[in-house]
């Protein structure tokens, strides 16, 4: 048995980073444990474990005293000074009271000792490498489903991807391949346990990042991003380098960086806006597809009013509210959407000292901005 068990320690160590004087420890720890239940033994005792040889030795551990009132746990000085001269009082004395029918249980113990901490360890590299990876994407293999999740394998481990955070528009079936957002790493007693997210505004900016190399690289920035998932999103960009353009960056040669990343989200139209520290300009921006005439600022209660032509009323607010509703996630702004009609009728606009507004939205080229 000592060959098989040094053979087994030595890989566990090289495969599983497992210390194996961590093991051993451990094992003897447990050895201690199944003497006392196998043996009806209440004494002090340790094990020795001796890899080399093969031997597993039980030595009883008693005090030194004068007197003794507990046999198992005390020897007299006079006992003592049998075994050795030296032993002094307070001293103490080690006795081998190795059962003759230790080994099979010796071995049994050890090997359940040896399966629970690699199973321990295991648990403990799975939960450093995933918690590393919290707000960050993976791709998955979707397993199976259940009324209340989707299963999706990440390799080592399940991760759970509850109905809330499942886009509308998509259909989950086993051994489809989906990139999820990793929104929480959580440690229990039967292992790590990670949840996802294909619903998340991280999903989103993940993806950029991940198919633009200008965002990667720091030199185009994501300021902002507003979602509602599987039908619209508006995402605000920004670049301190003049002669870079945020928005084109995103958009790709021919629109193939922001098509990919609608294809991988089912559909899902996203607009990009260039991203302004003049609430103004950025509010007109989000606002896209919809012309804008004026933006009034309301500083003390972080709210705006903007005027749209008339015909572009419907645009600017969206189906159900929906780009009004984006728009004001994206910029952190109350947002208040009136025709320039009602605008000249509430003697709001036009205004002498209103800025000239110089909207900077992505074409057309592939419907993003689409309304129907």
């Amino acid at each position: 048995m000592s060959n098989e068990l040094l053979d087994a320690l030595v890989l566990l160590e090289e495969e599983k980073g497992i210390s194996r004087d961590i093991l051993i420890e451990a094992i003897e720890a447990a050895l201690v444990s199944a003497y006392r239940r196998n043996f009806n033994q209440a004494q002090n005792v340790r094990v020795d474990l001796n890899l080399e040889s093969g031997q597993m030795r039980v030595f009883a551990r008693k005090d030194v005293v004068e007197e003794v009132f507990d046999p198992r746990l005390e020897i007299s000085l006079e006992e003592a000074m049998k075994i050795n001269p030296n032993y002094q009082l307070e001293d103490i004395v080690e006795l081998e009271v190795t059962p003759k029918d230790f080994g099979r249980i010796a071995a049994q113990t050890a090997k359940q000792v040896v399966t629970q901490r690699v199973r321990e360890a295991e648990r403990g590299i799975i939960y450093s490498e995933f918690i590393d990876r919290e707000e960050d994407i993976m791709t998955g293999i979707v397993q199976r489903l259940d009324p209340k999740f989707i299963y999706v394998s990440l390799g080592k481990i399940e991760a759970l991807l509850p109905v809330n955070e499942q886009m509308p528009n998509e259909q989950y079936k086993p051994h489809d391949r989906i990139k999820v957002f990793i929104t929480k790493v959580e440690k229990t007693t039967k292992g790590p346990q990670i949840f996802v997210s294909r619903t998340h505004p991280g999903l989103l900016k993940r993806l950029f990042e991940a198919e633009v190399p200008e965002i990667y690289d720091g030199i185009v920035e994501i300021k902002s991003v507003a979602r509602e998932a599987g039908d619209r999103s508006k995402i605000s960009v920004y670049s301190d380098h003049h002669d870079v353009d945020p928005v084109g960056s995103c958009v790709g040669p021919k629109g193939t960086r922001v098509q990919a990343i609608v294809n991988e989200l089912k559909g899902e139209k996203i607009d990009i806006v260039k991203w302004s520290d003049n609430p103004v300009v950025f509010v007109a921006n989000a606002l896209s597809p919809s012309k804008v005439l004026d933006v009034i600022v309301n500083e003390a209660e972080k709210s705006t009013t903007v005027i749209v032509p008339d015909y572009q009323l419907s645009l600017a607010i969206g189906k159900r509210g929906q780009n009004a509703r984006l728009a004001a996630k994206l910029t952190g702004w109350k947002i208040d959407i009136k025709s320039e009609s009602e605008a000249k009728e509430a003697g709001i606009y036009p205004r002498e000292d209103a800025p000239l507004l110089s909207q900077e939205s992505i074409e057309n080229e592939f419907d993003f901005f689409d309304e129907d």
